[in-house]
């Protein structure tokens, strides 16, 4: 018997609650459920991703000390990064996409054999992925592929090659 239906929801610290609602929304299409300010100067809104999970930020307007993203895996605290479940090959893709535009991520492909993964970092530089199953089989982590995007931004502070497995 399966007594929960997934994740409901992890809360993160932002350094700016505007900027971080701007970038869900134009990349992944999310929604904000509720924004409310309280009387104590902390600021907290629900984040709807889809499919019964949301991000929960709060921004703190005198500051907290963990509101950047640190780039140290493992370094991070208790919650290390998400990873965002997607539908099929072709949302990843356009996922992939707006990531990349929005110098999010440099867009390569991390291919564990029964997921193919994603990395990007948030306006805050929190560090999460977005995750597509796959049907080959595990791979270790010294054996993922590792497959580049072709695509170079625009803007912002990845910058890529052309594509190369390996």
């Amino acid at each position: 018997m399966v007594l929960t239906n997934g994740c409901n929801h992890v809360t993160i610290v932002t350094e700016d609650m505007d900027r971080l609602v701007r970038f869900y929304a134009e990349v992944f299409d999310a929604s904000v459920r509720w924004d409310i300010l309280e009387g104590d100067g902390v600021r907290h809104a629900l984040i709807d991703l889809g499919g019964g999970f949301a991000l929960h930020p709060f921004e703190f307007v005198h500051g907290n000390p963990h509101s950047r993203g640190s780039d140290t895996m493992f370094g991070r605290g208790h919650i290390d990064h998400i990873a965002l479940d997607v539908a099929d090959a072709d949302v990843f893709e356009e996922l992939r996409r707006r990531l990349v535009e929005h110098g999010a991520s440099d867009g390569a492909v991390t291919d564990f054999g029964v997921t193919r993964n994603v990395w990007f970092e948030d306006p805050d530089g929190h560090g999460s992925e977005i995750a597509l199953w796959a049907h080959g089989q595990p791979r270790k982590f010294h054996e993922r592929i590792v497959e580049t995007y072709k695509h170079t931004p625009v803007h912002g502070r990845f910058r890529t090659a052309e594509v190369s497995r390996g």
